[in-house]
């Protein structure tokens, strides 16, 4: 008996024909707004899977948030892949085909939850908005033993590592390229455009509809400062110093990421030699990566929130740190706009090493005011994504920085005279006399 035929209904737009044919291993693409990627590729994946000759063929679609991901692609990946889908797990975001070849929904911003797995193929979406190391450190080891594919598709957000991914591509004949602009894919009708034009900013229109790495990154913090130290030359080989002790500043996660940026000042500069961010793990994790450094340390700059107690052991991360003998110093408490304001005035005054901070510089890069799309403007709050744990980390650092220079600074005698004294000053004065 003939075997039963079943059709997926997915028309695929013109635009992405060649996608689908391609018979390249590697594949970027840049679309606009509404071009309907997702379904593309969320299809793309299906095709891929259902076809696929060996056993046990696992495929991953990746957004920047799990939360996203689920929004965006389960309910597609549940619809398309309904006539081939021989179970599925609404807890888990799989579904197993009936070839036996299975799917799975995954966030980056736990890339933790990745490892371990074997991948036939995978889709990075939105890949602008993840952390570079999601793909060098995660994904692409888990495509090695099978020699699985990969496609990268997003819309950019300035010159981070999804544009240095489309320079590549466009150069080696072992990637599938396309770019997807709004005003040549005519998927959006012209007066949609010009209307979306009209009520959005040039940077705006040129990023999202004319797929521009040019525009500036919106809502930036850092931006400007940070494409002026690489124009300056200040972020290449910065080399670690033994006769200068290193400082650390930290951003502390519980179940989230924590960031550690390494720092030495060396007169009026501050050489950032190191950053290192991990997921989910305890305090001795990073206790012993610090430990494993050939580094000669100096304080521990930590953020105010260290001092709390945790229920279950009874102790701060600072005492935690301390009993480590490690030389702790915790931050006053600062509001956002100050620690941004003290970044600000130090990445100026900084170097970077390219490659052991260049996770952290992108964060620094990436690290933006959050967006109201209702009221269509930035709020005076950052947005909480993958760049904010470096760039709050950053922001210890530059707090202690200030701290540290201030401690040194020498006092101005008329200046102390003039102050306002208090009772307590001048009897702590008259102590020190009698004595």
């Amino acid at each position: 008996m003939a075997a039963e035929r079943r059709i997926i209904e997915y028309a695929p737009r013109r635009v992405f024909l060649p996608y689908h044919d391609r018979t390249q291993r590697w594949a970027v693409m840049v679309a606009h707004r509404r071009a309907g990627k997702t379904v593309a590729c969320i299809n793309d994946v299906i095709k891929r899977a259902v076809c696929l000759s060996r056993p046990h063929g696992r495929f991953a679609y990746v957004a920047p948030f799990l939360a996203q991901a689920k929004e965006v692609a389960w309910e597609y990946l549940k619809r398309f892949a309904l006539p081939i889908t021989a179970d599925k797990n609404e807890s888990e975001l799989w579904i197993e085909l009936l070839n036996g070849s299975r799917i799975r929904i995954h966030g980056a911003d736990n890339p933790d939850r990745l490892r371990g797995a074997y991948l036939d193929g995978v889709v990075l979406d939105e890949y602008a908005d993840m952390r570079p190391s999601v793909w060098g450190e995660v994904i692409r080891p888990m495509l090695a033993d099978r020699q699985g594919w990969a496609t990268f598709i997003g819309t950019p957000k300035g010159r981070n590592e999804f544009f240095d991914i489309w320079e590549h591509a466009q150069a080696d004949h072992r990637w599938f390229h396309a770019m997807l602009r709004a005003s040549e894919t005519k998927l959006l009708p012209a007066a949609e455009l010009e209307l979306a034009r009209g009520d959005m900013t040039p940077e705006q229109y040129e990023q999202e509809f004319e797929c521009s790495f040019e525009a500036a990154i919106l809502g930036a913090y850092f931006g400007k400062e940070i494409a002026e130290a690489d124009r300056q030359g200040r972020i290449g080989d910065v080399p670690y110093d033994p006769a200068v002790p290193v400082h650390t500043g930290w951003d502390l996660g519980i179940g989230d990421s924590t960031a550690i940026w390494f720092f030495q000042v060396v007169g009026n500069e501050v050489h950032y030699i190191d950053h290192y961010e991990a997921h989910s793990q305890p305090l001795d994790h990073y206790i012993a990566v610090l430990a494993s450094k050939p580094y000669h340390y100096g304080y521990d700059f930590l953020p105010h929130d260290a001092k709390a107690r945790e229920l279950i052991s009874g102790r701060s991360r600072v005492e935690h740190l301390a009993k480590s003998d490690r030389p702790v110093r915790v931050l006053p408490q600062t509001k956002i706009e100050d620690g941004i304001n003290a970044a600000r005035l130090v990445i100026p005054k900084a170097w970077f090493d390219r490659d052991k901070c260049a996770d952290g510089i992108e964060a620094l890069r990436q690290y933006r005011a959050e967006f109201d799309e209702k009221t269509k403007a930035f709020k005076d709050r950052p947005r909480h994504d993958w760049a904010s744990h470096s760039a709050d980390g950053f922001k210890s650092t530059a707090i202690g920085y200030r701290i540290m220079t201030a401690d040194e600074a020498p006092k101005d005698p008329i200046a102390e005279m003039l102050k306002p004294r208090t009772l307590n000053d001048m009897l702590d004065d008259l102590d020190r006399d009698d004595g």
